[in-house]
């Protein structure tokens, strides 16, 4: 199947970042006396937007944050990331082979923080304008409605759109919004990539790739609805 428009998360996908973020809101969980590790968060809050995760911190502890809260919490992962905070293996290379394909990024993060990474990386061109944020929906994933306002906003219809997810969070929303999602095992939050791709099979994603040279090979061939 020939694809009319590829649309990217974000982190986990383009970004490899889930380490230093789950760690970072571990660490300004802790801080204010709601412990929490970085399995926890990456358990409970992965592929979520604010909204969202903030709603289950709150109901997991039986209070609410601190007002100051995320502000804090965003100073300390900014420094996080700036100790080393790249793309994901291949992402750079496969973003340049795309040609004129529309592409867009549909995210739970904040966009002023995905356009600050992507000038970081020097990726920020592939994207121009087409950076979809879900921070500040009540709605994010699972939902589709920011996998379908990326689409909207490319103009192509969402069932000839591809979709690569790493969380079965994001994969859900992807799959809800009626597109060929390609479950992504490559980044470095993903230790047993194995186990992580069952995970996304049993959402619902259309194939698997452990690196973007395989999300080439089988875009090239046709195939990445085959399994």
């Amino acid at each position: 199947m020939t694809f009319a428009a590829i649309i990217f998360d974000f982190d986990g996908v383009v970004a490899d970042s889930e380490v230093r973020a789950n760690q970072s809101l571990a660490d300004s969980l802790t801080a204010v006396g709601m412990p929490a590790t970085y399995d926890d968060c990456l358990r409970d809050y992965y592929g979520h937007n604010w909204q969202e995760t903030e709603r289950r911190i709150v109901a997991r502890y039986g209070r609410p944050l601190p007002a100051d809260f995320r502000e804090t919490h965003r100073e300390r992962a900014r420094a996080n990331y700036m100790q080393g905070f790249d793309p994901v293996s291949g992402v750079p290379a496969f973003l340049d082979t795309l040609g004129s394909t529309p592409r867009a990024i549909a995210s739970s993060s904040r966009a002023e923080y995905i356009g600050w990474a992507l000038g970081l990386f020097g990726l920020g061109h592939h994207f121009g304008e087409h950076i979809y944020s879900a921070d500040g929906w009540d709605r994010g994933k699972p939902f589709p409605d920011i996998y379908l306002a990326a689409a909207k906003g490319l103009g192509v219809a969402p069932g000839h759109c591809l979709a690569i997810e790493d969380s079965p969070t994001g994969a859900q929303a992807a799959i809800a919004a009626g597109m060929t999602v390609v479950g992504f095992c490559g980044a470095g939050h993903i230790v047993d990539r194995a186990a992580h791709a069952e995970m996304l099979r049993g959402v619902g994603v259309h194939r698997v790739a452990f690196s973007f040279a395989e999300i080439s090979i089988a875009a090239e061939a046709g195939t990445v609805a085959a399994g």
